[in-house]
This record gives C-alpha cells, structure tokens and sequence, in this order.
C-alpha cells in the first residue's frame, strides 16, 4: 500500500522557519521523482519545489532562495525547508511522488500557518 505521509507544518511567526519531511513507503522510493505542492484557500494547487531520482533541484521562482527540497533515499523520505517565511506562505503542503505522467501519487497535507 502507497503511503506518503506528511509532517512538520504547525504554526510560525513571519521571519521563521519550519521543516517538512514526507515518509514514504509502498513503492520504490528512489526511483520516483518527488514535490512539494501547496494550496492555500482558494486558490489553486501549486508547484513549489521538485528533487529528481538523481537529485536536481527545482523551485518555483518566487520561493528560490528561501526553500529547499532534499531527499534521502535511505529513509525514504523528502524534505521542504523553509525559511525567511512570509503571511503568504500560509497553504496546505502536500507531498507528491511521480514516476511517470501516469504514475503519480499524493500525501494528505499538512497544514503550515504563517502569522504573528
């Protein structure tokens, strides 16, 4: 059974900082692609950062700089580490698994609050 389970989201000040981790397990981990998306109410799904199978990096280009995406193929998990956070970081964070445009499967979210 696949299963990616998020942790780490809470509530934060602006300025502060928070790490996500995503365990994975079911599938083989280090074969898969692995993002971070985000959703914050009302509005739509969003990409924020993808690590590959060999471990390059992306990010959406408004958050280059302040968040960073690892993996660890050990553990079967991936991280988000975010710093520098601002009020509109506040969404649902969720984890994704991608081996194929057909092969793709998502975690339930973890909430990460930004606000003084």
């Amino acid at each position: 059974q696949v299963q990616l389970v998020e942790s780490g989201g809470g509530l934060v000040q602006p300025g502060g900082s928070l790490r996500l981790s995503c365990a994975a397990s079911g599938f083989s981990f280090s074969t898969y692609a692995m993002s971070w998306y985000r959703q914050a109410p009302g509005k739509e799904r969003e990409l924020v950062a993808r690590i590959t199978r060999s471990g390059t990096s992306n990010y959406a280009d408004a958050l280059k700089g302040r968040f960073t995406i690892s993996r660890d193929n050990a553990k079967n998990t991936v991280y988000l580490q975010m710093n520098s956070l601002k009020p509109e970081d506040t969404a649902v964070y969720y984890c994704n698994a991608e081996s194929s445009p057909w092969v793709t499967y998502w975690g339930q979210g973890t909430q990460v609050t930004v606000s003084s």
